[in-house]
């Protein structure tokens, strides 16, 4: 029988790490979002190996959960089947999906990053808690990309059929304007890495963020 897990809420303001590998750096960073106002943490370090994201895991967690929040390792399911951290986000080059779900058999959320429809139909089929669909805006991360911009990737997110966060070019301005959005088209949340790693006061760059988020979630619920 798989382990009871508690009532998923999908994050509204998830950090990406920037995955330059300065632990120091990364334990600034992630404290300053944290003051700032962020909840969930994907710890993306793609050049590292499983024993120093775990150890990465070990030492950040309890960061995190003492503000209630959660943390996530970036393709690394063993790490998060091990219960080193609440969840795992894969992508192309991970395990598949469905294989992903039947490695954590319970013991830990599921993110998928998607970026077509076909993709998040994967997800939702795998038994994904959440999607991660980018870029919706341009961003440095993907030069050349136009974006799918608020429309396409509103109109993607409510076809779905599991919560989904946006990424790519996130910033408070953008966020705001996907008010303009009928709340059915609106995503579940929003996933930043340039943002909130690339910012010169962190803590203030997460509280902007974060009062943008509420302005255009809570608008949506209400």
């Amino acid at each position: 029988m798989e382990p009871a897990v508690a009532p998923f809420t999908p994050p509204r303001l998830l950090l990406v790490t920037d995955g330059l590998g300065d632990i120091a750096r990364l334990r600034a960073i992630v404290a300053a979002a944290i003051a700032g106002g962020v909840r969930a943490v994907q710890l993306r370090e793609p050049r590292w190996p499983a024993r120093q994201l775990a150890v990465a895991a070990v030492e950040l967690a309890p960061v995190v959960h003492a503000v209630g929040g959660v943390l996530y390792v970036n393709d690394r399911v063993d790490i998060a089947a091990a219960g080193l951290c609440d969840g795992v986000q894969v992508g192309h080059r991970s395990l598949p999906p469905a294989a992903a779900r039947r490695a954590l058999a319970g013991r830990a959320r599921l993110g998928v990053s998607c970026h077509v429809p076909e993709e998040l139909a994967d997800a939702r089929a795998a038994g994904a808690d959440f999607a991660l669909l980018a870029p919706v805006w341009a961003t440095a991360s993907k030069p050349g990309h136009p974006g799918l911009g608020a429309a396409r990737a509103g109109a993607w997110t409510l076809d779905a059929g599991l919560p989904v966060l946006w990424l790519g070019g996130v910033s408070p301005e953008r966020i705001l304007a996907v008010r303009e959005l009928p709340a059915a088209l609106r995503p579940a949340g929003f996933a930043v890495r340039g943002a909130l790693c690339g910012a010169r006061d962190v803590a203030a760059a997460a509280a902007a963020l974060a009062a943008a988020v509420a302005c255009t979630l809570d608008a949506a619920a209400g």
